[in-house]
């Protein structure tokens, strides 16, 4: 009976794996606020990104604000490679980050550990 629950068990954790490393998972999006020719967006940091992909307005300078509300050690640290940004997030409630705005494009931001993903869109 031991060796039939154990098996159940692993079996659904591998399940579970596969579903999280390879599941298709729906992206969150959402679209900055602009105010006086300066656009914001908010990002939540918990468990993940929240939303996990923003759209900028070409042209307009933007800054993205990361709101720390997981100690997670990975999610400590928000990484944009392309913009050679490394900020530690711990610092401070909310940490801004300015995105170049001049040309359309993407800037993908990963945690310290490249675990947790988003994208920032330039359009």
């Amino acid at each position: 009976m031991v060796k039939i629950i154990a098996l159940i068990v692993a079996i659904a954790l591998i399940v579970g794996i596969i579903w999280w490393f390879f599941g298709k998972h729906t992206e969150s999006s959402a679209k900055a606020q602009v105010n006086n020719q300066q656009q914001t967006a908010n990002i939540v940091v918990h468990g993940g990104y929240s939303p996990e992909r923003v759209v900028l307005k070409k042209g307009v300078p933007a800054t993205v604000n990361f709101e720390m509300k997981d100690g997670t050690a990975c999610l400590s640290h928000v990484v944009f490679d392309k913009l050679g940004v490394d900020k530690d997030l711990t610092k401070q409630k909310v940490t801004s980050i300015n995105i170049p705005t001049d040309k359309a494009g993407e800037y993908n931001f990963a945690c310290g550990m490249d675990m947790f993903h988003g994208k920032v869109v330039v359009k």
